[in-house]
């Protein structure tokens, strides 16, 4: 009997599940307020400008993926061309970018519950304080990175299921939010009361990465390090890639946009710095009548970073798992159990680095911008390595042959430095 090299596997719309249930996390219920607060109206530019970098970077490494569907891919392609060295760097940074993804997803959830309005809930407003996790939330993190680490723990079937349900319900509660607060009242005045630019053109630029935006978008590489679990990769990787970061990007601009458009006009007699939320689309919802939204969008903070949690910790596994075949990690870190086909043992390293970085980073706004720097240096070496391989491999087998690579490869290696170098000048002006 014929063995079925599908069996086990995910398709084309669990894919795009995945990818979306990875990128629509906290990124939606607190970037277009951060962002706001460092842009203005021009925020709307930051979101587009992410897209750009993130778009431009994701379109070499399609070449790559579906070149090779492997666990973990990201860790390993820049070995394949440069070496060693290269490699060691690349892999680093990317397990770096991804296992901050973790705590996050899990400091989102908690920092939302700790803004509940009703009286039972009393007892979580005391896991945030002044803006961070205080050592009672800290624990209820710690809680839910266990979670996430356990519905990984028992096959890739699991979490396809998993994430397909939620995905659905992550895509309707941010569509319905916009909707809802459009129609409670537009104040198109707000676009330009301090001007569309207030703190200039150069934060249009460092929202991009000091408000989470890089970050928000960063999830594309979920479908590339799951590579060798998707159903005839050599065509749903690239598929999987441009659906659900197309879906996400329209999303998070008409959510900055609606963010800015329906601010309560007197909220900004402080400038836009001076608008204070702590659980920013749920508290306006309430400041505009809407609260069943609100009760809506307090349970959708539990919903979205619960999903993109589970996500990134089946990633993250692999990305480690993969660093043990470069010899890069120690060998028992990336054993495969192989009933159920997971990397046990790599989970449990990054639920423990996890624990680690949320006890060092207690807030949202800190551990988006670690992330958003680690991922761009990772990115750095996507274009180079897939020009290498053009030259050192040209009749190598390539399911997907990019027809502007020789313009889009210069473009996605120069778009990261140009993010980090304005990053850099934005902290030595403070």
């Amino acid at each position: 009997m014929k063995k079925n090299n599908n069996s086990g596997k995910i398709g084309l719309f669990q894919i795009v599940m995945l990818g979306l249930s990875s990128i629509i996390g906290s990124g939606w219920l607190f970037g277009s307020w951060e962002a706001s607060k460092v842009a203005g109206p021009a925020a709307i530019l930051s979101w587009i400008i992410g897209a750009v970098v993130i778009g431009a970077i994701a379109f070499n490494y399609i070449e790559l993926g579906s070149m090779f569907p492997e666990s973990g891919g990201m860790s390993k392609y820049a070995q394949y061309t440069h070496g060693s060295l290269l490699g060691f760097i690349a892999a680093w940074a990317n397990w770096v970018s991804l296992v901050t993804l973790i705590p996050i997803e899990a400091v989102a959830a908690v920092q939302y519950m700790g803004s509940w309005p009703w009286k039972w809930a009393h007892w979580t407003h005391g896991f945030l304080v002044n803006g961070e996790i205080s050592n009672t939330g800290l624990f209820v993190v710690f809680l839910f990175i266990l979670v996430f680490t356990l519905l990984n723990y028992w096959s890739v079937n699991l979490l396809a299921r998993f994430t397909s349900f939620i995905s659905i319900f992550k895509l309707g509660i941010p569509l319905l939010t916009i909707i809802m607060l459009l129609m409670s009242g537009f104040h198109s005045g707000n676009f330009t009361s301090q001007g569309f630019m207030p703190y200039g053109s150069a934060a249009i630029f460092s929202a991009t990465t000091a408000s989470g935006i890089i970050f928000s978008y960063n999830a594309f590489q979920v479908v590339i390090n799951m590579g060798k679990e998707i159903k005839n990769p050599k065509r749903n990787i690239a598929l999987g890639i441009t659906i659900s970061l197309a879906i996400s990007i329209v999303i998070y601009v008409l959510l900055q946009f609606t963010f800015i458009g329906t601010i309560v006009p007197q909220d900004l007699a402080n400038g836009w710095h001076g608008v204070d939320f702590q659980s920013p689309f749920a508290d306006l919802a309430i400041l505009l009548g809407i609260h069943w939204l609100a009760v809506l969008l307090y349970f959708d903070a539990f919903v979205s970073p619960f999903g993109t949690g589970v996500s990134f910790v089946a990633q993250t596994g692999r990305t480690l798992a993969a660093m043990v075949q470069n010899e890069h990690m120690p060998k028992f870190i990336g054993k495969i159990n192989k009933r159920w086909g997971v990397p046990r043992m790599a989970m449990v390293v990054n639920l423990v680095i996890s624990v680690l970085l949320v006890a060092i980073f207690r807030s949202w706004g800190t551990l988006a911008s670690v992330i958003s720097t680690s991922t761009l240096i990772a990115y750095l070496t996507g274009p180079v390595t897939v020009t290498a391989l053009r030259q050192m491999a040209p009749n190598f087998k390539r399911p997907i042959r990019l027809k502007l690579l020789k313009v889009m490869a210069p473009v996605a290696s120069y778009l990261p430095v140009w993010q980090l170098t304005g990053q850099c000048g934005q902290q030595l002006l403070k």
